[in-house]
């Protein structure tokens, strides 16, 4: 299954995966969004064989869509939470999601790990270098997590970046029902959290 949820700005439009949470790609129209994502259906094959999750999505299917904002233009999801996403959310469900964002993260710290610290320009002619990314992920993942009531004080060590995503993975771990008592629906917060992941883990194979 293959429901996609589709953000439309002004000028950009996301296609983002419903069921396959982190596989979100943008253009320039819905059509190009949708040839977009699954331009990436191997690289995403990638995650979910690392996390041993069966991974057949089929044609996708839009099944909602939203208003975005400047932030989509600039080429991030704005924070709209779909109806879809204050769905019940099994604990089996739960858990291979779970799954998945730990084989993104663990996909992440490898491509970065081999990656040169200097890295070619990107498609406007700039962009971070290999630490400023890696800074800018795990930074970005502590506040995401604050939107779930995950909350870490600044990281002295790599162990406590680990702490906060074992924290963050049992807390999204957990069958959930609606309502929501957090900022962020635990669908819609596994789907952002993974999605910012691999969109670095992709530019830093792009770019390296």
């Amino acid at each position: 299954m293959n429901r996609v949820h589709l953000e439309i700005g002004r000028k950009k439009m996301f296609a983002c995966s419903l069921d396959w949470p982190g596989w979100a790609r943008v253009d320039k129209s819905e059509e190009a969004a949708l040839e977009r994502l699954m331009d990436y259906e191997a690289r995403y094959r990638v995650v979910a064989d690392r996390a041993g999750v069966p991974f057949q999505p089929g044609e996708p299917e839009v099944v909602v869509s939203v208003p975005g904002d400047t932030s989509t233009d600039f080429g991030v999801p704005a924070v709209v939470v779909p109806g879809l996403d204050l769905e019940p959310l099994p604990a089996a469900d739960a858990a291979r999601q779970v799954a998945l964002m730990r084989a993104a993260w663990d996909l992440f710290d490898e491509v970065a790990g081999n990656a040169p610290e200097e890295l070619r320009k990107g498609p406007r002619g700039g962009g971070r270098d290999r630490d400023r990314i890696v800074s800018h992920v795990v930074d970005a993942e502590r506040a995401f997590a604050r939107k779930v009531d995950v909350r870490h004080k600044p990281y002295k060590s790599v162990a406590d970046r680990d702490a906060l995503r074992q924290e963050l993975a049992a807390t999204l771990s957990s069958a959930w029902q609606p309502p929501s008592t957090t900022a962020w629906p635990p669908r819609y917060a596994l789907r952002r959290i993974i999605w910012h992941v691999l969109d670095h883990v992709w530019e830093i194979e792009d770019r390296r």
